[in-house]
């Protein structure tokens, strides 16, 4: 078995998202007003994750925002990385992602690199309740 960090080990479901521009100035939340989400970690180093706009219904003009992968991941405490070997996304396969980590008010609170997102540089933070080990 791999040594795992037990902190992230479990069931989680997002509880909100955050986006900001290089100046800090709020953007619209990443997967809409109503995001959607379940992370899973297992003790054997291995995770998924699906997210999406959760709402009923969208505007016309919008597209829905989803996004899934899987694979093999590595956690020190502080950096997650994730050996993508199943992707949404075919970009994604055979890359890593990775993800700042911390942990606030019993919430574990992800944030991936810098990115161009909906045409703005953002600077994201998805947050996530465990609701399961």
């Amino acid at each position: 078995m791999t040594n795992i960090d037990p902190r992230i080990i479990g069931t989680w479901r997002m509880m909100g998202t955050l986006g900001r521009d290089d100046a800090g100035a709020l953007l619209p939340p990443p997967f809409g007003p109503a995001a959607m989400g379940l992370v899973v970690f297992q003790a054997d180093g291995r995770m998924m994750a699906v997210l999406c706009d959760g709402r009923a219904s969208l505007p016309e003009a919008e597209t829905r925002q989803f996004m899934s992968y899987a694979g093999n991941y590595t956690f020190d405490g502080k950096t997650l990385t994730t050996r993508v070997d199943a992707s949404s996304d075919p970009s994604r396969v055979g890359g890593d992602q990775v993800r700042h980590v911390r942990f606030e008010n019993g919430s574990m609170v992800l944030a991936p690199p810098r990115r161009l997102f909906a045409g703005v540089m953002q600077h994201q933070e998805l947050t996530w309740q465990r609701i399961a080990d």
